[in-house]
């Protein structure tokens, strides 16, 4: 008897060692599935690395990148002037890259006296063409149309823009359109279309606005970060116009300082092309900049 109970028993034990390699075996064949799944849907994309140990996201650089980002050095901080000319040289992408100034300030954006939401005219232009759509009636709207505006309208325009249909990169408004914006508001604003007169994009004057966004004035707005993200023109743009385009948006910046914001308004700032490495700029240098005049 004694015999046949650990006789069972070994069996008993045998079935459930059996049965726990079963489930292992089952487990390491779904893991080693998913794996091998997931490294072929990630191999089309370069730029990114799934690690199985860690399971963490490894950014990759690109030789091309890489290159670029041995000629900035991290730790320095660049003049203006001179951080211009080593975007420029860096800026070797197949199309014609953009500047960037990329200002990380100190404000806190949920709360409304520590935000920035304003324009800009850049005094070289932005390099790009703009279309701008104008809701106005009557003479106002015959102005906007002769000074250059893409859209013109009201009742129909404004039924084209709640399909979805937004086909410019500006949108202006008379003050009494703006009661009929109010149904658009889920589709302008994720966008960053509706129209402010803090922004300068509700006039009395659609004509001139129109002239004014055509011939370089931009709109920006700090993110939820605190962080601006300002356009300053084309990388083929002189030397000369990108430092002017430069100090106009430096000089915008403090001259709308928050009330909110306590202390110093600048914590970092950067200079960079679309496909360029970020320069870190000199703050204080950058509050004083002054664009170098043109050569005779």
């Amino acid at each position: 008897e004694l015999s046949a109970s650990c006789e069972e028993s070994n069996t008993e034990g045998k079935r459930h060692h059996t049965g726990r390699c079963t489930a292992m075996i089952y487990q390491l064949v779904a893991a080693a599935t998913a794996y091998a799944f997931n490294a072929q849907v990630a191999a089309p994309f370069s730029a990114v690395a799934v690690s199985p140990a860690s399971s963490k996201v490894v950014m990759k650089v690109s030789a091309r990148k890489a290159l670029l980002d041995k000629e900035v050095e991290k730790e320095r901080l660049y003049e203006p002037a001179e951080a211009i000319t080593l975007m420029k040289s860096l800026a070797n992408a197949k199309f014609v890259e953009t500047a960037e100034l990329h200002g990380n300030l100190n404000i806190d954006p949920k709360y409304n006296d520590q935000q920035i939401r304003t324009t800009v005219t850049l005094p070289h232009g932005t390099g790009k063409t703009v279309r701008v759509a104008v809701l106005a009636e009557g003479p106002a709207a015959d102005a906007a149309r002769e000074a250059g505006a893409d859209l013109v309208g009201m009742a129909d325009l404004i039924e084209t823009i709640s399909k979805g249909e937004l086909d410019f990169d500006v949108l202006l408004a008379t003050p009494p359109a703006m009661p009929k914006l109010a149904k658009l508001g889920k589709v302008l604003g994720p966008k960053g279309l509706m129209p402010s007169p803090k922004a300068g994009t509700v006039s009395t004057s659609p004509a001139d606005a129109v002239k004014e966004f055509k011939a370089g004035k931009l709109e920006f707005r700090c993110d939820k970060q605190g962080i601006v993200h300002v356009p300053l023109g084309k990388c083929d743009f002189t030397e000369e116009a990108l430092q002017g385009n430069l100090a106009a948006v430096a000089q915008t910046i403090e001259k709308n300082r928050p009330s909110g914001c306590k202390g110093k308004l600048w914590i970092s700032a950067t200079l960079s092309s679309t496909m360029g490495p970020a320069i870190k700029l000199d703050v204080s240098a950058l509050k004083a900049f002054t664009p170098e005049a043109p050569a005779a």
